[in-house]
């Protein structure tokens, strides 16, 4: 490595902001008329998913932590888009569900989703897409 200068933009934590730089941008683009962040379309994409799950459980299974999942949860309920309810398992705990109107919703705005993925991913072709997605995963 002697020798070797530092180029910023041929480094993996320079490279990836700028990945998530452009896909945010395309997802808010993208989402602007659904008037959803990126962590609330995660939570209720998840919830449409999982059916239901703890505030905890989501937070962990959408890498959130318990700070940013809190608020996205309290903005969600505010719109009418979640609902709490008992835990039958353990009464000291509430679940998460989507509400009628999160699951519209939902029905809605999920090709949007699938869009961001087309938009963010177009400069690869389709062999590069799925080998790309594949070393993600193997970074998360």
């Amino acid at each position: 490595m002697a020798g070797r200068s530092y180029v910023l933009q041929e480094q993996i934590g320079h490279l990836l902001r700028r990945a998530h730089q452009r896909a945010t941008q395309i997802f808010l683009e993208t989402f602007e008329q659904a008037g959803l962040t990126p962590t609330q379309w995660a939570a209720l994409a998840m919830l449409a998913e999982e059916g239901a799950a703890s505030q905890n459980a989501l937070g962990r299974m959408t890498a959130m932590d318990p700070a940013t999942i809190q608020g996205v949860i309290r903005r969600l309920e505010e719109r009418g888009l979640i609902t709490r309810e008992p835990d039958p398992d353990d009464k000291r705990r509430t679940k998460l569900r989507l509400s009628e109107q999160g699951q519209e919703l939902v029905r809605e705005v999920t090709a949007l989703g699938m869009r961001v993925t087309e938009r963010t991913l177009e400069p690869l072709d389709a062999g590069d897409r799925r080998k790309f997605l594949e070393m993600l995963a193997k970074l998360s």
